[in-house]
């Protein structure tokens, strides 16, 4: 007989937990053992519970789930990793993967469908949907080489030019018909891609590119 999958799930989404556990306990194969609403909380219980799998969010206001996950990796957590996140960005992709993920999946994945890939990953297998397979193999080609120019996707491009114009996130979000936690992540990741350590730097480097 096979043994059930003990599962962790770290997500700072009651409902998305609440189905999450659900889904599991239809299969049978799997068993949601913990919930966690931060990154936090999620490295307590994974210690103490030590799971086969855990489902980690990306996005979450204490650790995010790169930051969650390095975590787990440096407290010797050995369970399977699967990112289960809204963002479909490159730049997420890659920093989960870079940290170990051993899935990216997103979380409009058809129930049937994650299920499957779960027990996929659960042989050894790296996991992400199709259309994060082909954001992955583009965001490769246009890794820069030392030395070239830093290559921002088009969202972070236009955060930028916002940041640039003297917008807050608030405002920028407005603009840009996202909410103020994405953008927050988005100027995240392009401040770390051009190696600055603040808005206004990113504002002051704009207005040098463009003269």
């Amino acid at each position: 007989m096979t043994a059930t999958v003990r599962v962790l799930v770290i997500d700072d989404h009651p409902l998305f937990r609440r189905g999450a556990r659900h889904l599991m306990d239809i299969d049978g194969g799997f068993e949601v053992v913990g919930e966690a609403s931060s990154g936090r909380e999620g490295l307590d219980l994974a210690l103490s519970l030590r799971p086969d799998l855990v489902l980690l969010d990306l996005n979450m206001s204490d650790m995010d789930g790169t930051e969650t996950l390095g975590a787990l990796r440096e407290a010797g957590i050995d369970a399977r990793v699967v990112m289960l996140t809204v963002s479909d960005e490159e730049e997420d992709l890659v920093a989960a993967l870079r940290a170990g993920a051993d899935g990216y999946l997103l979380k409009h994945t058809e129930p049937e469908d994650l299920l499957r890939q779960l027990r996929q990953v659960l042989s050894g297998r790296l996991i992400l949907t199709d259309e994060l397979t082909e954001r992955l193999a583009e965001a490769m080609r246009r890794q820069p080489a030392p030395g070239e120019r830093v290559v921002l996707t088009r969202r972070e491009q236009e955060v930028l030019d916002q940041i640039a114009a003297g917008l807050s996130n608030k405002q920028i979000a407005r603009e840009l018909g996202l909410s103020e936690g994405t953008v927050k992540v988005h100027v995240k990741h392009l401040l770390k891609k051009l190696g600055m350590h603040s808005r206004l730097e990113a504002a002051l480097w704009v207005v040098e590119q463009q003269k």
